[in-house]
């Protein structure tokens, strides 16, 4: 357990926190490029902070600034866009992409007092249909292209608020015990007692974990029930990718799980998902499909007759911030506890002026990071109950996935009798 020092430097996010500097910086999705098919302006918070994310209506750039305005904090979100920034609509004030501030209207024409005011900037960037922001301080780093946002196939992403701390949901990705429990046994009894059918291949006994440091963060592995060390799961296995990604898939889908942190008691928690099943013929897609899903019924209760639904289950109800001081970990929780470690060493290499691990400077195409393909040894099932017992059973494209990969898998059985 910890103090309840330490957990406040773990789970507090704000400017001047320990983690709060260190989480800034990393870039982070907070909009969608949708967003501004209408508008020009929003009202993003990140980090405990607002601000207002803008796009140029000529030449589609985008920009990030502290939402309330320097000169009488007046809300920028509601000012003019400008193709050299935005100005407030208030008193005219107008600052530039890196919060400089270009004219004072009302103001003697006064340079001197112009550079002595200063707006909070950021750096903004397009990936994957999403608007990536940085609010760290300069120079910023190359905003990653990990694969799963940059490669073929058919995108859908799935996004929902919760009202509780980032940190227990990362911790949820390096705990793969958890697989057997909540997504195997407690969704048999769910199926036993409610009449459906939950998925077998989540209910495989744990033999072995293994957590190992890598570039990217912690790469998990484990073996299952009638496996080995030869199996996908344990061979190459699937990351944490530090601070708040984890990258899964399986049978023709790669996933990136994104936990934005709001604030100290708010998270943005997306399914970025991407489907590309061998032996199918890939539609042209313009932009990935974005989508709610749900977590509570009209009732107030939690749904959990899917898996991402049992996992936000878990989540939110330890409370907004998870009491760590009452908590007992034991050797199961070995991959919590690296994490935990691997925040701290990194604080204390923001805090020595250092690039924390996952930094990039260089530009890139692509990142690939590894991943098993063969989940749990079932791979249609695997994909089948993916769409229909996850997040993706809320998407406008449901059906559509699941046409998708039963078309590679008749054309993949076809090629393989001709052969």
């Amino acid at each position: 357990m910890l103090t309840v020092e330490q957990n406040e430097e773990l789970t507090q996010v704000g400017p001047g926190t320990p983690m709060g500097e260190l989480l800034r910086r990393y870039w982070y999705p907070i909009a969608f490029e949708e967003d501004f098919d209408d508008v020009y302006t929003k009202t993003v918070r990140l980090l405990g902070e607002n601000w207002t994310l803008f796009k140029t209506p000529k030449s589609g750039r985008y920009g990030i600034v502290a939402e309330a305005c320097p000169h009488r904090r007046a809300s920028l979100t509601y000012g003019v866009v400008h193709e050299d920034g935005i100005r407030c609509g208030y008193h005219g004030w107008k600052w530039d992409f890196d919060g400089n501030c270009l004219e004072q209207p009302a103001e003697a024409d006064n340079q001197n007092f112009r550079n002595r005011v200063q707006q909070k900037a950021g750096k903004a960037e397009v990936m994957g249909g999403m608007v990536w922001v940085y609010v760290g301080p300069g120079p910023a780093p190359e905003l990653p292209r990990f694969d799963v946002f940059v490669m073929d196939g058919v995108k859908d992403c799935g996004y929902a608020t919760l009202p509780c701390n980032w940190l227990q949901i990362m911790e949820n990705s390096v705990d793969p015990h958890h697989v057997e429990w909540l997504h195997g046994q407690y969704f048999e009894f769910l199926g036993q007692t409610e009449g459906f059918d939950a998925p077998k291949a989540f209910q495989k006994k744990h033999m072995k974990t293994g957590f190992d440091e890598m570039e990217w963060g912690i790469l998990k592995r484990r073996v299952l029930e009638g496996g080995s060390e030869e199996s996908d799961d344990w061979k190459i296995g699937h990351p944490l990718v530090f601070p708040y990604f984890m990258r899964v898939g399986g049978a023709g889908i790669d996933q990136m799980q994104i936990r934005v942190p709001i604030d100290d008691t708010t998270t943005w928690k997306l399914f970025f998902s991407n489907h590309a099943p061998k032996g199918a013929d890939l539609p042209e897609q313009e932009r990935p499909v974005f989508y709610e899903y749900l977590w509570k019924d009209e009732n107030g209760r939690f749904i959990t007759d899917y898996i991402e639904g049992q996992d936000v289950m878990a989540w939110v109800s330890q409370g907004a911030v998870t009491d760590r001081t009452q908590e007992h970990l034991g050797r199961s929780d070995a991959g919590v506890a690296m994490l935990r470690k691997m925040f701290k060493e990194n604080m204390k290499k923001v805090a020595n002026g250092e690039d924390p691990i996952g930094t990039v400077r260089e530009k890139h195409d692509r990142i690939d990071l590894p991943c098993e393909k063969d989940k749990f040894g079932a791979e249609r099932e695997f994909a089948e109950a993916w769409i229909t017992l996850g997040s993706s059973r809320y998407s406008p494209i449901k059906q559509e996935l699941l046409d998708l990969h039963d078309s590679a898998w008749a054309n993949r059985e076809k090629a393989s009798a001709d052969a």
